[in-house]
């Protein structure tokens, strides 16, 4: 025996769903938003960023797995989003060799170099935004919508400025290609949760403890204009339904994910409240992925059968 097996209590149930099916379910959950940012940028022409970073990724995959003579498994999808889900983390205005560095990054270094779809120990589209956040800062806070260079609602609202919601809401405001339609990302959250690819768990616990957050430690109490322009700001809702559910970075018992989505929320709050930039998901999602193992060992499945304690 030359591989490791990963061994837990019976029963052991088999899915019906393939790998396939729930990427392409993701990446059709992800049409409403990237659909959206692509008209709502097309001044910048966001659909070539789009398409650079997609590409790179599967060719990435694609081309590190036939030097390594290893299953090309592009045909999965999951290297197709995560090319999409990196692309809708960009600026619109992002230039094609910034696409490529992200998706090379997130394929090959954070993917692949850790054995390939379900190895990688955090979100690879993710790493890779945080990645590029921290080597070219300049170019990923620089945001321009209607011709004009201008800062993120959240940006703002940090500095204590007025945000339009409704602007936020629908969005038409700046910020990266997928974060800013708030309505375009609640839509495929919903098929999402219809086709049973994610549930409340996560998300719910997630968005839940960070209101709560906010709410204790923002100084504003419970201020529905702030917490709003928190939930739809600083693609919070991107990250939440798109990212922090991601099946191989995140816990896999009940307890464990709601676990773990209270964990993010108090480390996106940290993050935005008392950090030095006005987004704080990203960092709180990969924080989250590192800690996962901890959790998963801590909440253990109950041994089928078990219902309670014994009777003497």
């Amino acid at each position: 025996m030359t591989e490791n097996l990963n061994m837990s209590s019976s029963p052991h149930i088999r899915a019906k769903a393939t790998t396939k099916e729930i990427m392409l379910y993701v990446l059709i959950a992800l049409l409403p938003a990237t659909i959206f940012g692509i008209y709502h940028f097309r001044d910048q022409h966001a659909w070539i960023v789009v398409l650079v970073t997609v590409v790179t990724c599967v060719a990435t995959e694609f081309i590190y797995e036939k030097c390594m003579k290893r299953e090309i498994t592009i045909g999965d999808g999951s290297a197709a989003v995560t090319g999409l889900l990196l692309a809708l983390s960009l600026p619109p205005n992002a230039t094609w060799w910034l696409c490529v560095l992200g998706g090379i990054f997130a394929i090959l270094i954070v993917k692949q170099l850790f054995g390939g779809l379900g190895q990688n120990f955090m979100n690879p589209a993710l790493a890779a935004r945080c990645f590029l956040v921290i080597s070219f800062t300049g170019r990923m806070t620089n945001f321009v919508y209607d011709g004009v260079s201008s800062a993120t609602p959240l940006m703002n609202l940090k500095d204590g400025l007025d945000v339009p919601l409704m602007e936020m809401f629908w969005g038409r405001t700046a910020g990266t290609i997928g974060e800013t339609s708030v309505i375009a990302l609640m839509i495929g959250a919903m098929f999402l949760i219809l086709m049973d690819v994610i549930d409340l768990r996560i998300s719910g616990s997630y968005l839940l403890t960070f209101v709560i957050f906010i709410v204790l430690f923002g100084g504003y109490g419970v201020d529905t204009q702030y917490i709003t322009a928190h939930l739809c700001g600083g693609g919070l809702m991107l990250a939440a339904w798109f990212m922090a559910t991601d099946y191989v970075t995140s816990p896999s018992t009940t307890k464990g994910q709601i676990i773990y989505g209270i964990s993010l929320g108090i480390f996106t709050g940290l993050f935005r409240l008392f950090g030095g930039m006005a987004e704080g998901a990203s960092y709180a999602i990969l924080l989250g992925n590192l800690l996962v193992p901890l959790i998963d060992k801590m909440t253990p499945p109950r041994a089928f059968g078990k219902g309670g304690k014994n009777e003497k």
